[in-house]
């Protein structure tokens, strides 16, 4: 609950700090591209291209996780698979508790 809270708190002041750099930067000018033309603020347009970074970056990571999650869940099951083979050949045929004092299994000593 309580990294919720920090997290929506850190959240809202990057937010006031871009709006701050937008507000800061108010120089105009022209963005070509291939198929439009834009006059945008200096402050919007870097604000523009950090959030398009970001988001790149991110869906790059995420394309790692992805592979570390995967490969964890082969090792989970290759982990199950030889605790089931283990567990299969140590399990004997017969009981390995201590016999018990009620039934003698060898004869008693003459002394």
């Amino acid at each position: 609950m309580l990294r919720r809270v920090a997290f929506g708190i850190v959240l809202a002041f990057l937010l006031l700090l871009a709006m701050l750099f937008t507000a800061l930067n108010q120089q105009r000018f022209e963005v070509d591209i291939a198929f439009a033309r834009f006059t945008v603020s200096s402050g919007l347009a870097l604000l523009v291209a950090f959030a398009a970074g970001l988001l790149a970056g991110a869906s790059a990571r995420s394309r790692w996780v992805a592979e570390l999650l995967a490969e964890r869940g082969r090792l989970r099951q290759a982990l199950r698979l030889a605790e089931r083979r283990l567990g299969a050949a140590s399990s004997p045929s017969f009981p390995s508790g201590p016999s018990s004092p009620s039934s003698p299994s060898s004869p008693p000593d003459a002394h």
